[in-house]
């Protein structure tokens, strides 16, 4: 056998993978990227086909896809337990976990220490949160399941460096992958205005899940300087609230956002889209949407699956200054505008619109970047890095081998 037919069997042989996640249809970020990925994978993998363990609530009542095979109880240590046993009598090659705080019971999601600390499997982390704060009790635990980690992956570089610099994590240990997005046309959207009778419109829109974090108020804000000289503006809310939000204020937030429309008397220029939409409606939406605006209010939010997919359809983004939309928008890919600065949004909406090359300009750009971040380039990524780590694994056990 040559060298090359060696490396094709390496590069087409299976790997079976365990992920620990939420799920679909549980309504969360995390969930819905963890399908999106291990749908890509699959598609690359199709001889060993990617095995959930489900991270559920107390009482959930969701019907769960087949590729759940396991449920770990949020906040029941056992269940966590007995998920270790079940990974390490698998045959599975490695196991993923796509971390994320307050997904995991105990403090600050502490239950799943001790399910990393037992597991006899290569473990792959993917931390979707890195504190600002790196002393506190949170990021403690952050260091631990990384010692327990044989790769991290986060989805930009400059959080790599800060695990790196102020979390003392080896950059050896340390992966940049993107968050993915699907593999969009780039093209107009007044196709897409026609088809939901908002020809003639400036669309502005955001979809997200719905918690007063998104900042909405201050798009609201900039809404009603913008219909003073386009009165032909329109601003999409689409999503749910977000269910556990829900569970504990209801839909308070909603409801102060429609008074504040009232109050600004532009209740022609907001529509909500009020509900949990699927994958093929999201991309029908962002096709249709002149802005996609992001006024987040976390500094140090460092993902938006919302904003990567806006990106990978070529959209105009306007956004705050978070972590991730610094890194990704660039200026030359977006816009970046301050923190609760109404006004700033406002400026760069009417701006951009009477100047439609510079905006193609930056659509583009976006375009272009998102191409690097469609899901099939970040599944081959995963896939290689899966490869990787079981070649280092099986050298060290041939060379312990060798040595007895």
């Amino acid at each position: 056998m040559t060298e090359l037919e060696k490396i094709l069997i390496e590069k087409t042989k299976a790997i079976r993978s365990i992920y620990i996640s939420s799920y679909i249809p549980r309504k969360c970020g995390i969930a819905t990227f963890t399908k999106d990925l291990t749908n890509a994978i699959n598609l690359l993998n199709p001889y060993a086909l990617s095995e959930i363990m489900a991270v559920v609530r107390q009482n959930e009542s969701i019907e769960y896809p087949w590729e759940v095979k396991f449920k770990i109880t949020q906040d029941d240590l056992n269940t966590y337990l007995r998920a270790t046993e079940y990974i390490n009598q698998s045959s599975t090659d490695v196991v993923v976990l796509e971390h994320e705080y307050g997904l995991f019971g105990g403090r600050s999601g502490e239950y799943i220490i001790p399910l990393c600390e037992t597991l006899t499997k290569p473990l792959i982390i993917t931390f979707h949160t890195v504190l600002e704060d790196s002393n506190s009790e949170a990021a403690n635990l952050l260091r631990r399941l990384a010692e327990k980690a044989s790769v991290i992956t986060v989805m930009m570089e400059s959080i790599r460096q800060k695990l790196i610099h102020d979390y003392s994590i080896s950059k050896e240990k340390v992966v940049t992958i993107p968050h993915g997005t699907p593999d969009l046309p780039f093209g107009p959207t007044e196709p897409y205005k026609r088809k939901r009778r908002l020809s003639g419109k400036i669309v502005l829109g955001n979809i997200n899940l719905l918690t007063p974090g998104r900042g909405i108020e201050y798009a609201l804000q900039a809404v009603a300087l913008i219909v003073q000289k386009y009165p032909n503006v329109l601003y999409l809310i689409i999503g749910q609230t977000h269910p556990v939000y829900l569970e504990e204020h209801g839909e308070e937030y909603r409801e102060s956002l429609k008074k504040l429309i009232r109050k600004l008397k532009i209740s022609k220029n907001v529509r909500f889209i009020n509900k949990y939409i699927s994958l093929e409606q999201l991309i029908d939406w962002l096709k249709t949407i002149d802005f996609y605006i992001t006024p987040y209010l976390d500094p140090q939010q460092v993902s938006s699956g919302a904003l990567a997919y806006a990106i990978g359809a070529g959209k105009c983004c306007i956004s705050t200054p978070y972590v991730y939309a610094k890194e990704t928008l660039d200026n030359t890919r977006g816009v970046l505008v301050p923190f609760k600065d109404s006004q700033a949004i406002a400026e760069k909406v009417i701006e951009l619109w009477e100047n439609p090359e510079k905006k193609k300009n930056i659509e583009r750009n976006a375009y272009n970047y998102g191409r690097l971040m469609t899901w099939s380039n970040v599944a081959m990524r995963h896939l290689d890095l899966f490869r990787t780590i079981l070649k280092s694994k099986n050298g060290e056990n041939n060379s312990a081998d060798h040595k007895n």
